[in-house]
Order: structure tokens, then sequence, then C-alpha cells
């Protein structure tokens, strides 16, 4: 079963991957370079999770009434994760997860509440806020930083 899964999330990486380079062939490139980037960090972050055994219930999920968009919703067995992604194109002195700061925290913690809102059931689930930073350096493999409970619900930081 778990070499199936794995297979399966490699087979719908390629197959992405492909309609991504014939999409870029026709010149049909989706908007500046950063936000694009930042898009192939997200989808490298969804395949990733789905190696490892997450059930991905949500890409750039937004309320529709609060600005801002959570990267991916993800189950991860009985916890439900809320993971901020970052990609860097390279190495530099600043790690990626230090773009999460406390503003960023505000707006996520206050996504995940309406998110968990919308769930049936009455009961909360427990909830952890994950971030991914992904280094895409062009010639070397990308790169995966995974803080698991980065930060908790209550504002407290766990990391």
């Amino acid at each position: 079963m778990e070499s199936l899964r794995l297979l399966r999330a490699r087979w719908m990486e390629r197959a992405l991957a492909g309609l991504n380079r014939v999409a870029r062939s026709r010149g049909r490139e989706s908007g500046p370079a950063h936000l694009t980037i930042g898009i192939e960090g997200e989808d490298a972050v969804f395949f990733y999770l789905l190696r490892k055994g997450y059930t991905v219930v949500a890409r750039r999920w937004s309320s529709g009434e609060a600005p801002g968009d959570v990267d991916l919703i993800a189950w991860d067995g009985p916890m439900l994760c809320f993971v901020e992604v970052k990609t860097r194109t390279a190495r530099d002195m600043t790690p990626a997860e230090t773009a999460v700061d406390e503003h960023k925290r505000h707006v996520l913690r206050r996504l995940a509440r309406r998110y968990v809102r919308l769930l049936p059931g009455s009961e909360m689930p427990p909830v952890r806020f994950d971030v991914v930073s992904v280094y895409a350096v062009p010639g070397r493999e990308r790169e995966f930083v995974h803080f698991e409970g980065a930060f908790g619900l209550d504002g407290g930081s766990r990391a």
C-alpha cells in the first residue's frame, strides 16, 4: 500500500511537470517570475507531503471574507495542518522560513479558525502550523526543510 501511494504521487508529480513544460513551450507564462517560483514551490511541497503520507485537502485556500490565503491544508493522521510554503532559488544568509513573520502568523491563525468553523461536527480537531522551506537552486536537487509545529494557534511559538 505504501509503495502504491508513493508511485501515485510520483506519477502525478511527473504529469504536472510535463504539463508545465508544455505550457512554457507554448509561451504561456503564468505571471511574474517570483510568483511562478512560489507556485512551483507549493506544487513541490504538495507532492512532498503526499509522499510523507499526508492527505492534502486544500491548496491556496482563502475564506473570501478575510485577506490572505493558506498555501496548503492537510491531515497528518488526526492532526489538521496549515502549511505555509516559502520557496527560494538561492541559499543566502537568511533562511526562507524567517519570512513567516508575526503578521503572517496572525493571518494564518485567523484563516485557520475560519476553516475549522466550516468543518462538520462540534469538536475542533488538533491543529498544527507547519512551515516548509523549499530551496530550488538551479542545477541542484530541490531541498525541503519542514518545520512541524512552527507556531501555535494561541500565538505562542513552539519552535
